[in-house]
């Protein structure tokens, strides 16, 4: 599958996995993990971006325990409308850009945020824009978080162990976000491993 068509696939999502469908769920346990994360190494000041924030539930969670400065990205903006209906305080109060990640990253000053982290996002970018992982440590000040699906949960559908379908038209690729972010200076400080997700804790070295 080409890049945009990875683009596309998340652009316009609708029904299952879509903005919507996160926001009816909510805040869950990978909120919670993120927050501690946060927790055990900022203050609630500190600026954090989610990459992929969708509708916003994660930002609510940490919002509703203090966090002050937040932002997100998300290709689709659908998303944002669904967080000013869902999340009204934090779509007023958050600063959001709409945009690829691979695009908009490379906007931002160094160390511009003192927390970068992703939930199920990064695994949907495509090998031809992974550029944009060092993008991603370079923006970060302190913290990286990544809770991301790491391991086949089934046989590949696409035959290639690296890569599975989440649907027809939305892949899924699979990397060990450990070797990759401390290949880009980062040190790996706590690794959470769920039922679903690997939830990985990174430090920025001075």
């Amino acid at each position: 599958m080409e890049p945009h068509s990875v683009r596309e696939s998340w652009t316009n999502r609708a029904g299952e996995y879509s903005p919507a469908y996160y926001a009816h769920y909510g805040p869950n346990e990978t909120s919670a993990l993120i927050r501690e994360a946060l927790d055990a190494h900022l203050d609630r000041d500190a600026a954090v971006l989610e990459l992929g924030c969708g509708s916003g539930r994660h930002l609510e969670h940490l919002a509703a325990n203090g966090f002050e400065d937040l932002s997100g990205i998300d290709i689709n903006a659908e998303a944002f409308e669904t967080m000013r209906e869902t999340y009204p305080e934090l779509a007023a109060d958050g600063t959001f850009h709409c945009g690829a990640i691979e695009d908009l990253v490379g906007e931002f000053d160094d160390g511009a945020f003192d927390a970068v982290y992703s939930v199920e996002t990064l695994q949907h970018l495509h090998p031809d824009v992974e550029s944009a992982f060092a993008e991603i440590a370079r923006i970060t000040d302190d913290v990286l978080v990544t809770a991301e699906i790491e391991d086949p949960a089934r046989e590949s559908a696409s035959g290639d162990p690296d890569v599975n379908y989440v649907d027809d038209e939305t892949p899924l690729y699979y990397r060990d976000w450990g070797e990759i972010f401390t290949s880009l200076g980062l040190i790996e400080v706590d690794v959470v491993r769920g039922d679903r997700d690997t939830t990985r804790t990174f430090r920025v070295t001075d």
